[in-house]
Formats: structure tokens, sequence, C-alpha cells
């Protein structure tokens, strides 16, 4: 059958046409489908991890920078998660979004839109205090990025006068895995910053171990849908306010998931 998920008038037509039963009301297929708890009409992705031991030789530290992200952050060691959210596109609305009305209507907003562009958005969370700090760019390059450590995160380590920055990072080629770390050091040297620099990469296809894109899902939820702004100077604006917004009342993330937990699901002792 052509079918990538079921409703229930489609199962009881495929149960008379195999000759399972004779007839049957698609509230019985119902029934026997919520006695046993199934639904295929929902999915949700699931990770698979191929590799469990070297996915937790690298999984291992970070959650372990997680979990004690405070006490580090007293002893002048700053764990900050990095990544970008690419292509934010600034869609103009044909009309504004109309607020909802009484009686239960929803917000309106116009299918019709002009394309202004797009933005990509490098930030940094401090995992100890929930802090973030991001910088829009018109392009995702490492040039980019490594404009974004220098005039945004690494500035704030050293106003916040640690010894470390452990940086939290995924193997995406805009962070150029095979040349961060060098060009970091040969950094520190050339400028004499007293901070010294640790990158902690993420295993492959782990984007879920990573904080940061839980702060981007509600930096979405919150601002960018409806999406409508009129230029991609207005969607910049729109975004350096929302993170000056968030950081006054934010939270570090709680998180719950730690060594233990990855190694019990990895079945490894």
């Amino acid at each position: 059958m052509p079918l990538a998920r079921w409703s229930y008038a489609e199962i009881a037509a495929r149960l008379v046409t195999l000759g399972v039963v004779v007839s049957i009301a698609t509230s019985t297929v119902a029934r026997w489908l919520s006695a046993e708890k199934l639904k295929p009409w929902r999915y949700r992705l699931w990770q698979h991890i191929v590799e469990p031991e070297a996915f937790l030789e690298r999984a291992r530290p970070v959650l372990w920078l997680y979990q004690y992200a405070k006490m580090l952050l007293q002893r002048g060691i700053w764990v900050v998660c990095v990544d970008e959210k690419t292509s934010i596109q600034a869609r103009q609305r044909e009309q504004g979004p109309r607020p909802p009305a009484q009686g239960g209507q929803s917000l309106l907003l116009s299918p019709r839109y002009k394309r202004q562009g797009a933005l990509h958005l490098f930030a940094g969370l401090s995992v100890a205090d929930g802090q973030v700090y991001g910088l829009c760019q018109r392009r995702k390059r490492f040039v980019d990025f490594q404009h974004f450590l220098l005039t945004v995160i690494i500035p704030e380590a050293l106003r916040r006068q640690v010894s470390t920055l452990a940086l939290i990072v995924d193997n995406g080629t805009t962070h150029a895995p095979k040349q961060l770390e060098a060009w970091l050091q040969q950094q520190i040297i050339e400028q004499q910053w007293p901070l010294a620099i640790q990158i902690y990469w993420l295993p492959k296809n782990a984007s879920w171990l990573d904080q940061i894109e839980i702060w981007f899902s509600i930096l979405q939820r919150k601002l960018l849908n409806p999406n409508h702004f009129e230029s991609l100077e207005s969607l910049q604006t729109a975004i350096d306010l929302f993170i000056a917004f968030y950081n006054r009342s934010a939270k570090p993330i709680n998180w719950s998931y730690t060594v233990e937990k990855l190694e019990y699901k990895l079945g490894i002792n």
C-alpha cells in the first residue's frame, strides 16, 4: 500500500480487502488501537548511535561540563556552547499580521510575501547562567565564525576575567575542525590574552546534546514565528532586541542528562 501513515478508515478498508473481517466500523478500529496505545498516523525522529564507544568518548566531557558549569565558573572556567542558526528568512507579508479577535479567531497571517533575504545568527550560550550572545552575519563561513569569536565571545570572556574559555562546538564546516584550535592558540599568542581556550567537539550527529539548540528553538517560537519582517535590518534589530530581552531573566537550562544516563542507554558500564 502506498501509504506512509494510515487513518482509521483506511485500516478498516484494508482489513476487509484482506478478508480478515467481512465488515468493520472505523470506531472499532479506533477502539482497538486505543486499547493497544497505537497511533499509526504519528511519528517522531529517533537518533541511532552507530559507534557507542566513540560517541561516549566525545560526549562524556561535554556532559561533565554541563553538570559542573556553575562550579567551574566560580573557578574561572567559562563554559559556552557556540553554533549558528542559519538562513533566517525575512519575509515581508503583503499585509501585516492581524491580532486575534473575540469569538476564538486566531491571529491572521497573509500567505503572500516577498523574500527580503536571509541572515545567519552566530550565537553562544553561557551554560552556567543562561546568558546568550549573538551576532548576525550575511554569510556563514569560517571567517564569519572567527569574527564572532573575536568580537563577541572572547571579549566577554576577558570582561568576565576568567582564566579558561571552554567552547563546546559541533563538527560543522563553518567551525573548520582542522583549523580552529591552531588558529585560537595563535591568536592567544599574538594578542597576548591572559586566557586559555579549550575546544570540546560534540559527537557527530549529536545536535541534541548541544544546549544552544534549545535556545534556538526558543528564538524560533518566541520571535521568528510568524515571520513578518520588512527588511534584513528590521530582522536583525528584532533578533538583537530579543536577545537583550531574554538575558534580563535568563536562567541556565535545566539539563538532567548525565554521563551515567548515556552509559546506561549505550549499555556501557
